[in-house]
């Protein structure tokens, strides 16, 4: 049984999705100056690295993310390879792929790369309108990409986010694939339990199958 950690470590190299807060650390205490203890500060946006997007993210009235089931993030999820010529995951291209038995899908896209470079790309894969709505169709309760956003940077109006937070679909963004080959797997991932927030920094982990997965 072998783990793999999808989450992007949190540091000053990491890109920020235009608008948020910018991500600052600082050590206020440190022992080699005589304190006591080391003692580090951060201050960030919710949004900021491996995270999950609570409905409230684009519903005023939405389920906050300390009401978010944990059990969207516990159990069985596949992870989805699309090749390096596609640049949106619509309708069409899922239902070319194997959906059948999860209930979680992970999309796994050269999104990927673009964590060597703490420069935020534009251009990265995003899920589209009717690509959302299909998840939606086939019962999907989490969906993960392999960066800051399931919609599209010039796409302001965010349709993946409404369809899929409408839907209480949990989106997990800002994950790391690189490693992780196409297959299905157990997911743990657990956002903190930030009250009343639209959305939480998470620790994500994929953990191989020993044998037939028991769904959670």
């Amino acid at each position: 049984m072998k783990l793999y950690d999808i989450s992007v470590p949190i540091s000053q190299a990491l890109p920020v999705y235009p608008g948020d807060p910018a991500l600052h650390m600082a050590e206020r205490m440190r022992m080699r100056q005589g304190d006591p203890v080391n003692l580090l500060h951060i201050s960030l946006g919710v949004h900021t690295a491996t995270h999950m997007d609570a409905p409230h993210h684009v519903l005023n009235n939405g389920v906050t993310m300390d009401d978010v089931p944990l059990e969207r993030g516990l159990g069985l999820a596949r992870v989805l390879e699309f090749a390096s010529d596609v640049q949106r995951i619509d309708g069409s291209a899922l239902r070319r792929a194997d959906l059948a038995g999860v209930s979680r899908v992970l999309f796994k896209t050269v999104n990927s790369a673009l964590w060597r470079t703490a420069r935020f790309a534009e251009g990265f894969v995003a899920l589209t309108r009717d690509g959302a709505e299909y998840l939606v169709a086939k019962g999907i309760v989490l969906v993960g990409i392999d960066y800051l956003s399931v919609d599209a940077f010039d796409n302001k109006d965010l349709p993946a986010h409404h369809v899929l937070l409408t839907a209480g679909v949990a989106i997990l963004e800002g994950i790391n694939l690189t490693e992780v080959e196409p297959g299905d797997y157990e997911l743990i991932c657990l956002p903190l339990a930030i009250k009343g927030s639209d959305g939480a920094p998470a620790r994500a982990i994929l953990r191989s199958l020993p044998g037939d997965a028991v769904e959670v």
